[in-house]
C-alpha cells in the first residue's frame, strides 16, 4: 500500500507540472527540470526546491509566484519555496517530453551541454557557412543556418531552414 505522504508528494509534482514557463508556454517547470526536489516536512509543510534556468532570468519571480499559487490552490499549506543556484541549471535537465514539446512548438531543442569540455572555436571567412547539425523542427531538414546568436530571449538563437525557408528558434545548450 502507498503511504499518504507519497500520494501527497505525487500530487504536488502533478500540480507543479501544470505551472508553465512564461517564455515557452508549452513547457512546464517540471519539463524544464527547474523543480529539483519536493518534500513533505510534517507540520512545516511542503518544501519545493527550484533552480532558475539562469540567475538573471526575468521570469524567476513570476515562476516562483505561480508555483506557490498553484500549490496553495491545490490545498498545500504552508509552502516553503527554496531557490537553489547550485548546481547551476543545465539544458541537459530538460526532459525528453519537454524536448518533444519544444520541437512540436517549432523550437529546436538543445543538444547536450558541453560542461567541462574544451570547445574549439574556428574562424569562418565571411560568406562561408559551416555545415549545420541542427534539424529544422518544422520539416526535419538538416539544411539550416544560424541568423542570429540571440532570439526572443538570451537562451535562444534565431535560425532558418534552407529547405522550407521557415525561421525557427533554437534553445541553446548550456
Amino acid at each position: 500500500m502507498i503511504a499518504n505522504a507519497e500520494l501527497t508528494l505525487a500530487f504536488a509534482w502533478e500540480v507543479l507540472n501544470t505551472v508553465l514557463d512564461p517564455e515557452v508556454p508549452v513547457l512546464s517547470i517540471c519539463d524544464l527540470g527547474m523543480v529539483r526536489d519536493v518534500q513533505m516536512q510534517g507540520e512545516r509543510g511542503l518544501d519545493v526546491v527550484l533552480t532558475p534556468t539562469y540567475s538573471g532570468c526575468p521570469a524567476t519571480e513570476m515562476i516562483a509566484s505561480q508555483a506557490t499559487n498553484a500549490l496553495a490552490t491545490a490545498g498545500f499549506n504552508p509552502i516553503n519555496l527554496i531557490t537553489s543556484h547550485a548546481p547551476a541549471w543545465s539544458s541537459d535537465w530538460i526532459s525528453d517530453e519537454g524536448r518533444d514539446k519544444l520541437r512540436k512548438y517549432g523550437i529546436a531543442p538543445p543538444g547536450p551541454a558541453l560542461h567541462g569540455q574544451d570547445i574549439v572555436l574556428r574562424y569562418m571567412p565571411q560568406g562561408r557557412q559551416a555545415l549545420s547539425t541542427l534539424e529544422c523542427p518544422r520539416c526535419g531538414s538538416m539544411q539550416t543556418e544560424r541568423l542570429s546568436a540571440f532570439g526572443s530571449t538570451a537562451c535562444k538563437a534565431l535560425w532558418r531552414c534552407l529547405s522550407c525557408q521557415e525561421p525557427f528558434e533554437h534553445f541553446k545548450p548550456f
